[in-house]
């Protein structure tokens, strides 16, 4: 991988004896490594670690879970924030491995609306609630940076399962509860 940045700093028209450069490879490949590191986890292992017998059956929403991501298309950044919820069935899970499985999904190659449907049927697999919801309002560089250059434009995409999809009143108080996150970021 060094030798491939060392190319592709060649390619741009940097003197990669530069003084300043001399060690951007190894950097860039830590950094990679990092931002990459979600292949390499399992969201069955995060949820099952932590399941805790509930008699709650109202919704638990864990809002403006900041994230950062990587375009697939043009391996730009994506940042943003994600809403979770779900309708306990009997289980909870810690409250911070919700955030744990947005990182492990935000931490590989993605588009926004997989990002989305990976977390939501993560959850809905693993912990088996009674209803799952997930939003996610981003900003993507690939948007900002080149192509359209569309400053602060944001996505937002949303998966549904069980309750939340079945019955209109339960979507609903969940958007309520995260409505006022909607363009912080």
């Amino acid at each position: 991988m060094e030798e491939a940045v060392k190319k592709i700093l060649e390619h741009i028209g940097e003197n990669t004896n530069r003084e300043g450069l001399l060690d951007t490879p190894k950097r860039v490949k830590k950094a990679w490594e990092y931002m990459c590191g979600g292949y390499n986890q399992d969201p069955k292992q995060i949820i099952q670690k932590a399941l805790f017998t509930s008699s709650n059956d109202e919704m638990v929403v864990v809002k403006d879970i900041e994230f950062y991501s990587m375009c697939e298309h043009h391996m730009l950044p994506i940042i943003g924030k994600a809403h979770v919820a779900y309708i306990p069935d009997g289980k909870v899970v810690g409250l911070s491995k919700i955030p744990r499985v947005v990182d492990l999904f935000a931490r590989r190659l993605q588009i926004q609306e997989q990002l989305t449907e990976q977390i939501c049927d993560a959850i809905n697999e693993n912990l088996k609630p009674k209803g799952v919801a997930v939003v996610i309002d981003a900003r993507h560089m690939c948007m900002e940076m080149r192509g359209v250059e569309k400053i602060c434009s944001s996505t937002v995409t949303s998966a549904l399962r069980g309750l939340f999809k079945k019955e209109k009143k339960t979507k609903d108080e969940f958007m309520t509860i995260i409505s006022s996150s909607f363009q912080k970021h």
